[in-house]
């Protein structure tokens, strides 16, 4: 029977310490590896018989502005849908430099879940085949969340506020 320690272990043999800060996070085994190490890891996952993660349930990035040289992360949640366990690997990127390889040739999913995270947080997923904005308008230049976006100014006249339900 898979669980979280036979995860962890077999991580751990095959990566030592390129995978680091092992929690559990609401029951689900959560990990961070180098950037540059995100498809040898991911296609362990999935490859391995006995890890057996083949499903990509989600992918995003999250803004961390005061955390220098990491300001953005980027979180993949992995799925082992035979044995119902689910794993969140966690890797950094400089937002002065956002580029990530790619996970589509590993995970078809991955190719709308990438364009949404470059669409609102500007991660470059170097090899993506069509990486462009998916919900935001092509002439947007700046990335809506990120924590350097301006809020909307609450003292604007030039709205009604009737019409806004406020």
């Amino acid at each position: 029977m898979l669980t979280n320690e036979i995860i962890q272990q077999r991580l751990v043999e095959k990566f030592g310490e390129q995978v680091s800060n092992f929690i559990m996070h609401y029951d689900i085994l959560t990990f961070e590896t180098e950037k540059d190490n995100n498809l040898k890891v991911l296609s362990f996952l999935k490859d391995s018989q006995e890890l057996g993660f083949t499903f990509l349930n989600d992918l995003t990035a999250v803004h961390y502005p005061n955390d220098k040289d990491r300001e953005l992360m980027v979180v993949y949640m992995l799925q082992n849908i035979r044995a119902g366990i689910r794993i969140r690997m966690k890797i950094y990127t400089p937002i002065s430099k956002p580029d990530v390889f790619t996970a589509v040739n590993i995970f078809s999913t991955a190719n709308w879940l990438e364009r949404e995270a470059y669409d609102f947080f500007g991660v470059n997923f170097v090899g993506h085949p069509n990486l462009i904005r998916i919900m935001n308008v092509d002439e947007m230049d700046y990335f809506p969340l990120r924590k350097e976006y301006q809020l909307e100014d609450q003292t604007r006249v030039d709205k009604d506020d009737d019409m806004f339900g406020r």
